[in-house]
């Protein structure tokens, strides 16, 4: 979001200015036990958990990632995913993701700057990888949403709905994504990598807080629906998430007790993905990841 943006944002006195709403989300309002909501939370790791692969095994399994970004943004915003040619030959197909008609044009514009930046990031990790690199897997926001609302007990959900559904699609990915990279950072070996890699996290953690920080303009059923996607996360992936807090509080940056990002393993990521523990396909990965670590 560039500096005028941000000053529009403040002076219409954030996404409440603009008339941004709730809408018909089914959504209850749920607690989020066991779950922290600032500070360290119990089993949690701070880097070193790449869980195994080289380099390009890693970073094939960051392209996933990114393809699921990429197409979740794209769609949200324009309608229209990946090119063939960034999709790769024999990509996999895509279920769902429609243009979402946004209230909020700061939200749109938002989410117009992350779509064009998910698209990057796998332009880049593609590069990166080289010749090794994977193709887009099969993706279904369909499934995977449906088994995402079912385990977090949102009630009936369609993220590409309106603001607010499409926010929580995006809080679902983004932290997720933060901590897959810093996880996978410390097995890096090449220094290109590693510096790539750590700058793309960075980026991802942008989105994040981002996100995080809309969600607040939100009604309570919202942020509700929130931290239990946060909950949910936190059940399947080592316990490494924080919700938003509470109403006196705030948790734009969901850190442990050095304020330091969480790092997922390999596994943990994986399970989240496929909303299932020891899972090899299922959530939003109907045949599964391309790549050795799926």
């Amino acid at each position: 979001m560039d500096l005028l943006n941000r000053r529009d944002f403040l002076r219409n006195g954030g996404l409440a200015g603009l008339g941004v709403v709730a809408g018909g989300l089914a959504i209850g309002c749920g607690g989020s036990a066991g779950l922290s909501t600032h500070g360290n939370t119990a089993g949690s790791t701070s880097g070193g958990t790449g869980g195994g692969g080289g380099d390009a095994d890693l970073l094939n399994l960051a392209l996933n990632l990114e393809f699921l970004e990429a197409e979740y943004y794209l769609r949200g915003t324009s309608g229209a995913g990946l090119t063939d040619g960034e999709a790769g030959t024999g990509a996999g197909a895509v279920t769902g993701g429609t243009q979402v008609p946004f209230v909020s044009q700061l939200l749109r514009r938002m989410f117009l700057e992350f779509a064009l930046e998910e698209r990057t990031h796998v332009q880049v990790v593609r590069g990166a990888i080289g010749s090794t690199a994977v193709v887009r897997p099969a993706i279904d926001f369909v499934a995977g949403f449906n088994a995402l609302a079912t385990a977090a007990n949102l009630g009936a959900f369609n993220p590409f709905a309106d603001d607010a559904s499409f926010l929580l699609g995006a809080f679902f990915f983004e932290d997720l994504g933060v901590t897959a990279y810093y996880g996978a950072l410390p097995s890096l070996t090449t220094p290109a990598n590693a510096t790539s890699a750590a700058g793309i996290m960075a980026t991802e953690s942008y989105h994040g807080g981002a996100i995080r920080h809309a969600l607040y303009e939100m009604d309570a059923s919202v942020q509700a629906a929130a931290s239990r996607i946060a909950s949910l996360r936190a059940s399947l992936g080592g316990n490494n998430d924080q919700t938003l807090g509470t109403g006196t509080t705030t948790n734009i940056s969901p850190t442990d007790a050095n304020a330091t990002v969480f790092a997922r393993t390999t596994r943990e990521i994986l399970d989240i993905l496929y909303l299932a523990p020891n899972a090899t396909q299922g959530g939003f990965f109907p045949n599964g990841l391309n790549g050795a670590i799926k």
